[in-house]
């Protein structure tokens, strides 16, 4: 079987009916593509009546002047398990650069940082991510499951979460109204 290009730094998003509805309409940030598998974080979703000021008082920590953000459903492995994908302009004690068009953060010190008002200009916090095991990325992406896009920031930023889906399908050309939930036979 073929490989898949590198997703690292790309959005993936579901296509109608993938089947799984742990990922109906998910738009996921590919952080991590290679031999090993992939990692990737959910910005589609967020939380129901979970903020950041929340998350920040569970850590003991001062929200200060940051906002009440909305917490993002990161992916369904380790729910408890928080992340801040944010811009490049910080770097904490375990930050990954993301391709150069995001980073990624998975210690309390972002959250420090971004509460004293001296983290990332731009961020999004969420608890879970997405993973796949060696090869299983590659072969749902061979399949009717998954739409890779551009990686551009504006739509982690930008966008609202629930408009998100939409929106990568649009700014890659694609009318997401068209799109078919099965596949067809030649």
């Amino acid at each position: 079987m073929e490989s898949t290009p590198f997703l690292t730094g790309q959005f993936l998003l579901a296509m109608p009916g993938i089947g799984d509805s742990r990922f109906e309409r998910a738009v996921i940030a590919m952080c991590a593509h290679d031999e090993d598998g992939a990692l990737g974080i959910g910005i589609g979703e967020t939380i129901e009546g979970l903020g950041l000021h929340e998350l920040l008082r569970q850590f003991e920590i001062d929200p200060g002047d940051a906002p009440d953000a909305a917490v993002h459903l990161g992916g369904p492995v380790e729910p408890r398990r928080g992340f801040v994908l944010h811009s490049t302009d910080w770097s904490g004690q375990d930050t990954v650069d993301v391709g150069g068009r995001w980073a990624l953060s998975g210690t309390v010190d972002v959250l420090r940082a971004i509460a004293e008002g001296k983290g990332p200009r731009h961020w999004l916090v969420a608890l879970g991510y997405a993973g796949w095991g060696e090869g299983q990325l590659d072969a749902e992406m061979s399949r009717h499951g998954w739409f890779s896009t551009a990686g551009d920031p504006r739509l982690m930023y930008d966008v609202a979460a629930e408009e998100r889906w939409e929106e990568g399908f649009v700014s890659a050309g694609v009318d997401p109204r068209l799109l078919a939930n099965c596949t067809g036979r030649a």
